[in-house]
């Protein structure tokens, strides 16, 4: 064993990893005391063997796998191979003079190792320069020189443990936690007294005077030698031209007279008077906006030492006097009587009075501000009266119960006969307008989000947005020969050889379902939030309920065939309507609505409504004005001809706003809101592009209940007449006229 430590060295231990080369590199004195930071593995790993629980031996288990080489299995066959550094348990008790000789030279080496137990490894965080706010979320807190990983203490004591450690404890007060080990370390009595230097603002070294006689590097005497025996630049005693030039110029500003000789200031102090008379040649006389000071009122007979007998006041007179405010007395004093001037007292109001007389004079404006005489009615717009605006729904007319849940939405046919509502009790109903019978009642097993009449008269189609699918029904409502066209024209479509790859999947209904109306069931997989048609009738555009660039598709009704527009998503669909009469696509997302042309396939608008939650859109017929509704209350107009940003942001309602819409024919745009009310607004967009939108609100109509914090949710106007519809969360439908 001695032969082998001769030949060999340890170099570094960091929990008995080993470096060795050959002693003869260094001397052999510092071998024995570096030997010693490896004595405690062997012990260590012995008492673990021997002594220690499943429990115990968790605690200990992350420093057997950071600080030792070896292992139960192989670990002793590696390190016998290197020189024999590391025995068994067995052969330690055999090698007893290498073994005794380290004791001994730890005992000489000092406070470093006097109170580390055998049991414990010099485990050192060899971690670097590293933050360890890395490790805060691991158990282990850096790495040995092996690069096993050092682990955590286990910290398993709490506040009352805490507490009775420091009141047992004398020097809890001086222990501190080491942040690259995790341990507790006591600091000494030089430590703490160099915290403490430090506290105070002190410097650290006790031996540094802070008041030490100042050196003088320099002395005040005059030498005889100069500092600096360099002969004299050249620019010294050559005139410079820069110089040459600003005297110059100074001298021709002097010619001019732009430059004044300083002149003697006479020391006299000059006084005026600041509330002068309108003297033209005074100082303040040559100001046009100069204030006269206010002049105290001349005295008159009342304030005479004997005034004449009207104007002394009887007893009554005196007592209603002295009864009213100070400051609504009139006069404001007394008249008395005296025999004689030298009778008269002393005034009593004297020092209050010309104290008044100094706030005129100090808060007295020096400017007179000249006021426009403006008329406050001429401020507000000249708006027309409603009643000039006629025709425009003003009473409710018609109520149509039938719902047992909440009414999501509603729509109109092309002709106004007919009315289609859903609702969340899982049917789609079809009522007649002019009556309010429910003419059919549709079971389609869901919540109805969106329904949507076919735009096209000669097409007898309903679109329901159920679930994640899309329903199309034929109410078979109405003229018996479109009914007929529209079965002709769904049935007329042949499946393609090689069917391509959609987004969505087109099934056809049953024999069951076609006896309840379901022509074609179009699924998405995921939830169908809003279904709105083209104006030919042909595209119908499907907003789903899911992240991403698949949020809106654009289903094509007369080939079966589905596409999705966008290749990449710009935040939450909300909802999108097409254009009216060309090829634009707008999509309202949450803070932003986008118009896309989709022959192109561009962007070509962004507007901004300024609103923090959009939920509405609806556009105008003529295609060139539409409006917004958002969840914070407010209605926003915007002109595509004159800006992205708003044209006039209303603020009517109290409550969020559900849905919005145009009338086909009249100018008229109406608002539902969760507040249970419905604002009717006249909006005129004249052809002119020179003249604005005129925007007048001219009713609010109620008569939907409040339940479950919702009011209306949803509205439509009637193609034809000035009439519309409002669905609620009373589960009603109201037609208003």
């Amino acid at each position: 064993m001695a032969g082998e430590l001769g030949s060999w060295r340890v170099e570094a231990t960091a929990g008995c990893g080993m470096k060795r080369r050959p002693e003869s590199e260094q001397d052999p004195e510092p071998q024995l005391e570096e030997l010693s930071l490896c004595s405690s593995a062997p012990s260590h790993g012995d008492s673990m063997d021997s002594g220690l629980s499943d429990s115990e031996e968790s605690v200990f288990s992350g420093l057997e796998d950071s600080g030792s080489d070896s292992n139960e299995d192989d670990g002793h066959d590696d390190l016998e191979g290197h020189g024999g550094t590391e025995k068994t348990p067995g052969e330690q008790v055999q090698a007893g003079p290498p073994y005794q000789r380290t004791e001994v030279v730890r005992v000489q080496s000092g406070n470093e190792y006097a109170e580390d137990s055998s049991d414990e490894e010099d485990i050192r965080n060899t971690v670097g320069n590293v933050p360890l706010e890395w490790y805060e979320d691991f158990p282990h807190v850096g790495y040995d020189l092996d690069g096993r990983r050092i682990y955590k203490p286990l910290r398993t004591r709490d506040e009352l443990d805490q507490f009775l450690d420091k009141m047992d404890d004398p020097d809890y007060w001086r222990t501190v936690q080491d942040r690259m080990t995790g341990h507790d370390l006591k600091l000494t009595d030089q430590q703490v007294a160099l915290v403490r230097r430090l506290q105070r603002g002190q410097f650290g070294d006790e031996s540094f005077d802070p008041y030490e006689p100042a050196v003088d590097f320099f002395s005040g005497d005059i030498m005889i030698h100069p500092v600096t025996n360099r002969p004299a630049d050249k620019r010294s005693f050559i005139p410079s031209l820069v110089e040459k030039e600003k005297v110059s110029r100074m001298v021709h500003a002097i010619k001019m007279g732009w430059i004044q000789p300083r002149r003697p200031r006479d020391p006299t102090p000059s006084f005026y008077d600041l509330w002068a008379q309108e003297d033209p040649h005074a100082v303040l006389g040559r100001h046009k906006m100069h204030v006269p000071a206010p002049k105290l009122a001349l005295p008159g007979h009342a304030e005479s030492y004997n005034p004449p007998p009207e104007f002394l006041l009887s007893e009554k007179e005196r007592s209603a006097w002295e009864q009213e405010e100070p400051g609504e007395r009139k006069p404001s004093f007394l008249p008395r009587r005296f025999p004689s001037l030298r009778a008269v007292p002393a005034y009593s109001r004297f020092i209050q009075e010309r104290f008044e007389r100094c706030l005129d004079l100090y808060l007295c404006p020096r400017q007179r501000k000249m006021r426009v005489n403006v008329d406050p009615d001429d401020l507000i717009p000249r708006l027309p009266r409603p009643r000039d605006l006629q025709p425009f729904p003003t009473c409710q007319a018609l109520v149509y119960r039938g719902h047992s849940n909440l009414v999501r939405c509603l729509s109109v046919s092309p002709g106004g006969q007919w009315l289609a509502s859903g609702s969340d009790d899982g049917s789609l109903r079809l009522w007649e307008v002019v009556t309010a019978r429910c003419v059919r009642i549709v079971p389609v097993g869901g919540v109805v989000r969106s329904v949507a009449w076919n735009p096209n008269p000669t097409i007898c189609l309903v679109a329901a947005a159920v679930e994640d699918a899309v329903l199309l029904l034929n109410p078979a409502l109405g003229d018996r020969l479109v009914v007929s066209s529209t079965d002709q024209l769904l049935s007329a479509f042949e499946l393609p050889q090689e069917p391509a790859m959609q987004p969505a999947c087109w099934l056809e209904a049953s024999e069951e379902e076609r006896q309840g109306g379901l022509r074609l069931r179009i699924c998405h997989g995921k939830p169908v939030m809003q279904v709105t048609w083209h104006g030919r009738g042909d595209y119908l555009a499907a907003v789903l309920a899911t992240p991403g660039h698949t949020q809106v598709l654009i289903h094509q009704l007369s080939r079966r065939r589905s596409q999705t527009p966008f290749r990449r998503s710009h935040g939450q669909v909300q909802c999108v309507a097409f254009h009216p009469s060309r090829p634009f696509l707008f999509v309202a997302s949450q803070r932003s609505v986008r118009l896309y042309h989709l022959l192109r396939q561009e962007l070509t608008k962004k507007l901004m409504p300024n609103c923090k939650w959009v939920s509405s859109l609806a556009v105008h017929p003529a295609g060139d004005n539409i409006i917004c509704g958002s969840y914070d209350s407010k209605l926003v107009w915007f002109d595509l001809d004159l800006s992205t940003k708003p044209y006039k942001v209303l603020r009517h309602h109290k409550k969020a706003l559900r849905a919005v819409a145009f009338h086909p024919r009249y100018p008229l745009f109406a608002s539902g809101s969760d507040d249970g009310s419905v604002i009717v607004c006249h909006g005129m967009v004249y052809n002119d592009l020179l003249q604005n939108p005129l925007l007048v609100p001219v009713k609010v109509l109620k008569g939907h209940a409040l339940t479950r914090d919702l009011g209306v949710l949803d509205v439509a106007f009637h193609p034809s007449q000035p009439w519309i519809f409002s669905s609620g969360a009373d589960g009603t439908i109201r037609l208003f006229s």
